[in-house]
């Protein structure tokens, strides 16, 4: 696999040179000053590219921008209201421009309103570093007591529910401000976050819509979107729900194996692709992800490679991110199929997704997830696993 690295661009706390002596061979980034709905012009896209094929010194660093993540897709046009069309013109636009400058790849997503949801950034671990986590007790507390969601009890089970109230007569103010920031955080590098009343304006216009409807939307943006990507040749690489179920009452329709069956078939093209997580996917103790390598092979044009340790084999269940060699998926086998059953093996990208904060990540910063010691011993584990099993074979 072609390893890759997310990157922030120049305000990133990780610089072009951290990347080279990573070892990875291009970047994954997108214009996330950029709110979404606006295009994407050439110039914008050449200055980003620029970014990443110079060091700090002037000399060439031989990397390229390699994959979007995300050209993100607006609220409008997962709802179709508002300015939604003038949304895709802007998309089908800013596909053109990328497809101009060399880039094939999209990674997106259609998750409403929020799309990585954690309860905490930095849960301490026993070895001293941090992770990131979400606590199915936690993310309760915030439904029903802190955001005060209408109906928010009817989404848990009542063990559930009375555990949620218990913590929350318990909880600090500082604790309760702290989980209200981090569940309504902005996505590391995005342009806006989100205050409650934000979020609740934001949950209304979803009002009305549930999965069939939200299913119906996304299958409309793919007939929009997928024939401009096959003249330009670009792949569209649908990132899954992370978690993979229902949050604060918005559907989610790319959490399983079956929705990954319905996205492909919606618009069948190879085009119309997949980003292949691990992590979201492994989240939900129902998805057999060497199952879905293997079915869907063909259409897996991006890897996310990373491990959860579910704590329950419900769903929902808290959950948190584990080394990339541990957690609840066998990562060893995962990558065997992949290297067995992909099409192009050898330069499908991948990148290290979600890293633990270790050494001198800590204090340094990073963007949730995303920091330099941590995803760079998830690499150094992911590429010791592909060349042992490259070399077995």
């Amino acid at each position: 696999m072609k390893e890759t690295w997310r990157w922030f661009g120049p305000s990133d706390s990780v610089s072009v040179e951290n990347m080279l002596q990573s070892g990875v061979q291009g970047v994954v980034t997108g214009l996330y000053h950029l709110p979404p709905g606006v295009v994407w012009t050439q110039d914008d896209i050449e200055t980003r590219q620029n970014e990443i094929a110079v060091k700090a010194d002037g000399a060439p660093s031989g990397l390229a921008w390699e994959v979007v993540e995300s050209l993100p897709v607006s609220e409008a046009i997962k709802t179709r209201t508002g300015p939604f069309q003038s949304h895709i013109d802007a998309y089908l636009t800013s596909m053109e421009a990328l497809a101009s400058a060399g880039i094939d790849m999209i990674c997106y997503n259609f998750m409403p309103v929020l799309d990585w949801t954690r309860t905490d950034i930095a849960r301490p671990l026993p070895h001293g570093g941090t992770c990131m986590y979400f606590d199915l007790i936690d993310f309760a507390v915030f439904d029903i007591f802190l955001f005060e969601r209408a109906g928010a009890e009817a989404t848990y089970d009542a063990e559930t529910c009375r555990a949620a109230e218990a913590r929350f007569q318990d909880m600090t103010e500082e604790r309760k401000q702290a989980l209200s920031k981090t569940v309504t955080a902005g996505l590391p590098g995005a342009a806006t976050t989100l205050s409650i009343e934000d979020l609740r304006t934001e949950l209304s216009a979803y009002d009305g819509i549930g999965k069939d409807d939200l299913k119906h939307n996304l299958k409309a943006f793919l007939e929009a979107v997928v024939p401009t990507a096959e003249k330009l040749g670009l792949k569209m690489a649908c990132h899954p729900d992370d978690p993979p179920w229902p949050v604060l009452g918005l559907p989610r329709i790319v959490s399983t194996e079956a929705d990954l069956a319905w996205l492909t078939n919606a618009v069948d093209s190879p085009s119309n692709g997949l980003t292949f997580c691990s992590g979201s996917l492994g989240a939900h103790a129902d998805n057999d992800l060497n199952a879905i390598v293997k079915r869907f092979a063909n259409r897996i044009h991006f890897f996310h490679l990373r491990n959860v340790r579910r704590l329950s084999e419900a769903c929902p269940t808290s959950f948190y991110e584990d080394s990339h060699l541990d957690g609840s998926t066998d990562m060893v086998s995962l990558i065997r199929d992949i290297l067995e059953t992909h099409p192009t093996p050898v330069t499908v990208p991948m990148r290290p997704d979600h890293g633990q904060d270790i050494l001198t990540d800590i204090g340094r910063n990073p963007a949730p997830g995303y920091p330099l010691c941590g995803r760079m011993k998830g690499l150094a584990e992911l590429r010791g696993v592909v060349r042992a099993l490259s070399r077995a074979s």
